[in-house]
């Protein structure tokens, strides 16, 4: 059998605080051929001070490290770029580079020496990015809800796809990464879509920029967003509990486009132009690297699961004629608490609804079981504990993996997973085995903070029972 990747995401937060030599070691006894990190040095904060790890995820998220970081398991840390930016790679776009601080000066030298200690090691390194985060994102490049506002409950902060400053921005950062880092292998972009974790987010994006990007496309965005702004309305206040069970049986899209209980077919029409931006987006980046003079760099995009995807506007089907690769999301962690989110903000809303009909209904959008095994885990919808087995039935998890590499052309990307190792052993061994034993190209995993001992023991097992078969 020809060498699949195996790749594990190690954050540099936890190249400084074990060191090179320790980290390559273990990726090399889990036979990893791979590993992703950021160009940017994590130091210990102050309480209150920075940002907390692990994320909070909307302040929802009880997770902690299995790797104590800096000798805990949670912690405020302060960040820095790992490198110095050069300010004249970013002459044409409004955004500039990242700013240094004494970390930069510290550290910054540590992920350079990673990059080589692993690369001599036999492992291929990639940059793990933001694909639509520029450092200081503005408002006016955030994407906006129907009414033209920004969603108050947001997990992940990322800008509108249309935004040519964005756009701009990446270019610069590609430059200026490169400079800095001529070896590197490639660039693993996460969120070249629009995150739907909350349903604020779900209802993105109808900013001016993508108004003009519309038009200048002969589009009737104008009267999409009038459609989609009716919908939105609709669920403040005026959804039933008849309505909402009448679309148990659709799929997500179809779901949202009924909940009126009259189809609106501007759903359709908005979520195609989300796809389009998508691919817009990555096709963006590739040129980017063209640009740059490096077109042998390996890009690969990160995204959600289907039917998320359908929301976020990843389009599998055709993202992959401008990426080597594609990893979608099998975050088992967030689709639980999704529901949650999700089911909150409707009845926040719609105070009349029966939340056990919430809830059964938007787990079954978003095909996480048959209707017993969604009925046994009504409780269980939300995010689970660092002990705790996720609420997903593998049969589930198949049928998604199944779902995006029925999606992949033949010949095209590589079709390589993303599998979280927040978890308990054996349900992460489960998680991962699943994914290993599956028709894909490879396997990471996100992210090392994650894989105590008994985990990175797991995965060397079971990795080589798959490479023998």
């Amino acid at each position: 059998m020809s060498e699949r990747t195996l790749g594990i995401t190690v954050l540099a937060d936890f190249i400084l605080s074990e060191g090179c030599e320790a980290i390559v070691e273990n990726l090399l006894r889990v036979g990893a051929t791979a590993v992703a990190c950021n160009p940017t040095v994590t130091a210990p904060a102050p309480e209150g001070t920075g940002t907390f790890q692990p994320p909070a995820d909307a302040g929802s998220s009880p997770r902690l490290f299995d790797r104590k970081l800096f000798g805990k398991r949670a912690l405020w840390v302060q960040s820095a770029p790992s490198y110095l930016p050069q300010a004249e790679f970013y002459g044409e776009t409004v955004y500039g580079p990242r700013k240094v601080k004494d970390l930069t000066h510290l550290h910054g030298e540590l992920v350079g020496h990673f990059v080589e200690m692993a690369q001599a090691a036999g492992l291929k390194v990639y940059f793990q990015l933001g694909a639509c985060q520029p450092s200081g994102l503005r408002d006016e490049d955030r994407p906006c809800q129907p009414d033209g506002s920004i969603a108050a409950e947001r997990m992940a902060d990322t800008g509108c796809l249309a935004s040519a400053a964005v756009r701009g921005y990446n270019s610069a950062y590609v430059k200026d990464l490169l400079a800095a880092y001529p070896a590197i292998d490639g660039f693993r972009i996460d969120w070249p879509e629009y995150p739907c974790y909350t349903m604020g987010e779900v209802f993105h994006d109808f900013s001016p920029h993508v108004l003009r990007w519309a038009g200048a496309g002969g589009l009737d965005f104008a009267s999409i967003q009038e459609c989609v702004r009716r919908l939105y309305d609709h669920l403040h206040g005026r959804l039933t509990n008849d309505q909402l069970s009448a679309t148990g049986e659709f799929g997500l899209a179809d779901g949202l486009a009924n909940l009126t209980g009259v189809e609106n077919p501007a759903v359709r029409h908005w979520l195609a132009l989300k796809a389009r931006l998508s691919v817009e987006l990555v096709t963006d980046w590739h040129r980017a690297l063209q640009q740059a003079g490096r077109p042998d760099l390996k890009l690969t995009a990160h995204g959600f699961m289907p039917p998320y995807s359908t929301l976020t506007g990843l389009d599998f089907s055709n993202v992959t004629a401008h990426c080597h690769s594609v990893s979608p999301k099998f975050y088992t962690m967030h689709w639980p608490l999704m529901v949650k989110f999700w089911s909150d903000w409707l009845i926040e809303r719609n105070p009349s609804l029966e939340r056990a009909n919430v809830v059964r209904t938007v787990a079954g959008w978003m095909e996480l079981g048959s209707a017993r095994q969604i009925e046994d885990r009504l409780e269980r919808y939300r995010y689970p504990r660092p002990d705790e087995e996720h609420p997903v039935p593998i049969s589930v998890q198949r049928r998604k993996l199944q779902e995006v590499r029925d999606q992949i052309p033949e010949k095209t990307a590589a079709f390589v997973p993303l599998v979280h190792g927040y978890g308990p052993p054996r349900d992460f061994e489960n998680r991962f085995r699943v994914v290993a034993e599956a028709d894909v190209d490879g396997v990471w995993i996100n992210r090392y903070g994650y894989l105590g001992d008994e985990k990175l023991s797991a995965v060397a097992e079971v990795w080589k029972e798959c490479q023998q078969k």
